[in-house]
């Protein structure tokens, strides 16, 4: 296959043409599979640390959205000064939070979303917030809470050996690893999901921008990375569940960039 053709079916997946061609009437949904579920099972016995929701913050800044989409820039350089729990459960929030009633079939949450499918899990390396322990830990949206996954050595490394030798991806007080579970959203559109799936990303990450901009903090979205070590260091099995975005953030230091 040349280069050319290569582009060209790659970019049919942009295309709406992809949805136009797909039989909705034999999806997984429609055949009557049942959904897959919200959120990645969590063993009952298994520690969590829950997370101040809303009503109890006190310290996320007031900043409006004009201010916020006005600052927003691509962040590279953090300061040392770590997170509050409050304002890591803040960004957490803004990125994937339950907003609303859920149900096996959807959940309604601070961001948009294909048919409600929300087909991300979101990792965290936390490297400096007040009161974590240094290591990884999955956001649970439907308890607000975080499962902790582990302390592996060496954690600022591995993190930047996952974003292909960039330093600073493990520089930030967090860093925010997105694996993609196309199933959950496969069941309801088969092959259009490719598509909506890649939106859903940028919702994610946009509402990551802005949220950090609330709180004095910055971020730079990662989309080059090494597929095999970042699906290894947050335990992703490659193939049902990977990473496809990475972002750390942290407070900001003295160097921005568009």
């Amino acid at each position: 296959m040349d280069d050319t053709t290569a582009r060209e079916e790659l970019r049919f997946f942009l295309k709406d043409t992809v949805r136009r061609s797909v039989d909705f009437s034999r999806t997984a949904q429609n055949l009557g599979a049942p959904p897959p579920p919200v959120q990645k099972p969590v063993p009952g016995d298994a520690a969590r640390i829950s997370l101040p929701g809303p009503e109890k913050w006190t310290a996320v800044g007031d900043l409006s959205l004009r201010e916020a989409m006005e600052r927003r820039r691509s962040v590279r350089q953090f300061s040392n000064r770590p997170f509050s729990l409050e304002e890591l459960a803040f960004l957490l929030w803004a990125t994937q939070g339950v907003r609303g009633e859920s149900d096996p079939v959807r959940t309604y949450r601070t961001v948009p979303s294909a048919g409600c499918r929300h087909p991300f899990e979101t990792y965290l390396a936390v490297f400096r917030v007040e009161g974590l322990e240094k290591g990884l830990y999955r956001y649970l949206p439907l308890e607000h809470a975080l499962l902790p996954l582990g302390h592996p050595d060496r954690l600022e490394e591995e993190t930047a050996r996952a974003a292909l030798g960039q330093k600073f991806a493990g520089k930030g007080a967090v860093t925010f690893f997105w694996t993609a579970l196309p199933w959950r959203t496969e069941w309801r559109y088969s092959e259009a999901s490719v598509k909506v799936i890649a939106l859903d990303g940028g919702h994610i990450c946009q509402n990551l921008y802005l949220a950090c901009e609330a709180i004095g903090a910055g971020t730079c979205a990662i989309a080059a990375y090494d597929q095999d070590a970042a699906d290894r260091l947050v335990g992703a099995d490659g193939k049902d569940e990977f990473v496809v975005y990475m972002a750390p953030a942290g407070k900001k230091g003295d160097f921005t960039t568009p």
